[in-house]
């Protein structure tokens, strides 16, 4: 997940002019007294506080008299600066979901437990908002999918993922039989729980706990992951991000599936339908204010045991 990096530029906007989206789990003490705290140190600076509809009333009875402009209503998003984001990656999906169709980096405050998108932690609020107002950070852009249902020959949904695009049994004791599908050609049948396509962003989301590799997220590619397949091959598979992969739901299957792109938007798939996902022109751009090794992130966000590593060595077998 360490995509394109390029450091954040002021684009003619002045001081008054800037606008940053706050988004955050009102339904949580934590995040909406984060919120709060964020929105107070915005308009401080002068900066006004963007929030989006659902968040407005309790934003509102948090922080009385604060002044918040509503996305869409107020201000486009095509206004937007920034995006900061108060939550584990569940929120930060969701922001990226209402950035869409803008530019705005979305900077995420991890409030979650093991959270790949969030740059930050709880504590480093003040300082990351700090930061924030005076652009200082890098901005690095994740791949995304499209996603096409389509029925015969006729597409009945259109949809885009950051991480996944899951293809699973709407019943729990149905299972789904499917036919997986590589650039055009078909690749295996069999029965199944479901079948993810996923970003290198997403390998470290449900890809990850269905046993899919992990993906560096500055290699450009598509996965595609079974779930509890009933065949003798169902590996993972990784294919190179000019592919494009499908999923169709064979005449056989008892049941019916269920399309899910990101946990958030789902459509039901009857007998015969078929995803296609493929990368997407427009990618999500995180603002990243440490940027470094994403082999840290997954020591760190795993815990993983690296006691008693002494470093790289050289030709000679010297440290380096």
């Amino acid at each position: 997940m360490e995509g394109a990096r390029r450091r954040a530029r002021p684009e003619g906007v002045t001081v008054s002019e800037r606008s940053i989206l706050v988004v955050a789990h009102t339904g949580r003490p934590e995040s909406l007294g984060a919120a709060v705290e964020v929105i107070r140190l915005l308009g401080a600076a002068g900066v006004k506080a963007v929030v989006d509809a659902e968040s407005l009333d309790d934003l509102r009875a948090a922080a009385p008299g604060a002044e918040l402009r509503v996305l869409g209503d107020d201000t486009a998003v095509g206004e937007l600066e920034l995006v900061i984001v108060l939550g584990g990656d569940g929120t930060i999906l969701r922001a990226a979901e209402l950035a869409r169709g803008g530019s705005a980096p979305l900077l995420g405050i991890n409030l979650g437990h093991v959270g790949f998108l969030a740059e930050s932690e709880r504590d480093d609020l003040a300082s990351a908002v700090e930061r924030a107002l005076n652009r200082d950070y890098l901005v690095e852009e994740r791949m995304t999918l499209s996603v096409r249902v389509k029925h015969g020959s006729e597409v009945v949904y259109e949809t885009w993922a950051l991480n996944e695009a899951t293809v699973e049994k709407a019943s729990r004791e149905r299972m789904l039989e499917v036919v997986i599908e590589v650039d055009g050609r078909p690749l295996s049948s069999f029965g199944c729980d479901g079948v993810i396509m996923s970003t290198p962003t997403g390998s470290t989301a449900y890809a990850f706990s269905a046993g899919g590799p992990i993906v560096w997220p500055s290699l450009d590619a598509l996965l595609l992951v079974p779930l509890s397949a009933h065949a003798l091959f169902a590996r993972p598979l990784v294919v190179g991000p000019n592919s494009s992969l499908a999923v169709e739901v064979l005449d056989r299957t008892q049941g019916v599936g269920v399309l899910w792109c990101d946990g958030r938007r789902a459509v039901d798939l009857p007998r015969g339908a078929r995803v296609v996902a493929r990368r997407a022109s427009t990618p999500v751009r995180l603002a990243r204010l440490h940027p470094g090794p994403f082999t840290d992130r997954l020591v760190n966000k795993f815990a993983l045991p690296v006691h008693g590593w002494r470093g790289p060595i050289d030709e000679e077998g010297r440290l380096s």
